[in-house]
Formats: structure tokens, C-alpha cells, sequence
């Protein structure tokens, strides 16, 4: 573990790093605080080995009041703080930058997304179970990798959906599936490998 200066203190953080040379470094941000959300969520893991795969130096980090972190959950708006300070802290000068997060954490890692100058912006995003319901999530690149569950009980597909549908942005969907992705996280790796590996 390592950690990194936010706003509100130190934030935790677990860097993994490839063999070999890295292509960058992946910034992966974790579900909602308050329903126990952490950077040990088995989503955030998974999106976390098929990064490192790829040959990215993987950072999961715990938001502000999780874990390590200090502060208290600022209701997203800290959040996006904290993600944009480990973007900062973790990435060298120009280095190549991949964003990834499931449920709150693709909300979170959307908006740090499109706050980063030009210039700065990251190569691709990776969005799992997107918050489209309660965060307003906004416009994502024509290239970034939406994945929902046909059965997530937590954020409706209908509303990834009415998200996705005025940017003309395709959402993978996966059949029968929940908002945890319960017996499918093989499958979820597998996907984004091959989705990152054609780019």
C-alpha cells in the first residue's frame, strides 16, 4: 500500500506495476462509499488484473473516509478531488492515462475525466454498471467501454441507456446479469481485454 496528498489528507492507494515496461498508468476508481464500496471491490479487482495484463501500472485508491483515506464522503464532489490527486501524483509528465471505475467509481472517473485539459486527456475510459441514475454522468469519447448487466437491480439499463443513446455510444450488455456481476467476472476481464486490445 501507498498514498498519495488529497484535499481532504492522505489517500490510500495499491499500485501494481507490469512486467516489463508499462504503457501507462490505470486509475481505477471504486462503488459508492456508503454502501460499502472500497478498492477491494471484486469489480474494481478484476478491471484491476485485466489493466495489469495489458501491460498498464495499475492504481486502485480508497476515496476520502474509506479505509486509509482521510476526510468524510463529500457527496461526489470530493470524490472527483481525489481521483484527479491520484491522477496527478501517480502519472509521469505526458504518460499515457487509462480511466476506469464500476458504478459510483464510473461516475467519478467520467467527470475526472473531462476535467483534465487538453493535452492531459486520458487514452480511453472504461465505465462497469455506470451510476446513470442518481450521478449525472457526462458526454464520454466515441471510443469509451460501457458495460452494463441486463439485470442490475441498482442502476436500471434503461437508464445507461437513455445516457448512452444522444451520444450515439454503444453499451455492452451482458444477459441476465446483475449490477455485481456475480459469476461473470471471468467473463467482465475476458470483455475488456478484448474491447482495449483492438485499440
Amino acid at each position: 500500500m501507498s498514498s498519495c496528498r488529497g484535499t481532504a489528507g492522505a489517500i490510500e492507494c495499491a499500485v501494481t506495476q507490469p512486467e516489463g515496461p508499462a504503457k501507462g498508468v490505470a486509475v481505477i476508481c471504486h462503488p459508492h462509499p456508503l454502501f460499502g464500496g472500497t478498492m477491494d471491490n471484486k469489480v474494481v479487482q478484476t478491471l484491476s488484473r485485466a489493466l495489469l495484463q495489458l501491460g498498464w501500472t495499475t492504481v486502485r485508491f480508497n476515496f476520502r473516509g474509506v479505509g486509509a483515506s482521510g476526510g468524510v464522503w463529500d457527496d461526489g464532489v470530493g470524490e472527483v478531488d481525489d481521483a484527479l490527486a491520484v491522477i496527478a501524483h501517480h502519472r509521469q509528465g505526458s504518460q499515457a492515462l487509462m480511466l476506469a471505475g464500476f458504478s459510483f467509481g464510473a461516475f467519478v472517473a467520467a467527470e475526472a475525466a473531462s476535467r483534465l485539459p487538453d493535452g492531459e486527456k486520458a487514452q480511453r475510459l472504461v465505465l462497469v454498471g455506470p451510476s446513470t441514475q442518481k450521478q449525472n454522468i457526462p458526454a464520454v469519447p466515441a471510443d469509451t467501454v460501457v458495460i452494463h448487466g441486463e439485470a442490475d437491480e441498482v442502476v436500471p439499463l434503461s437508464s445507461t441507456f437513455n445516457w448512452a443513446r444522444p451520444q450515439s455510444l454503444p453499451v455492452i450488455v451482458f444477459p441476465g446479469v446483475g449490477h455485481f456481476f456475480h459469476g461473470q467476472l471471468a467473463l467482465l476481464k475476458r470483455v475488456v481485454l478484448e474491447q482495449l486490445s483492438v485499440s
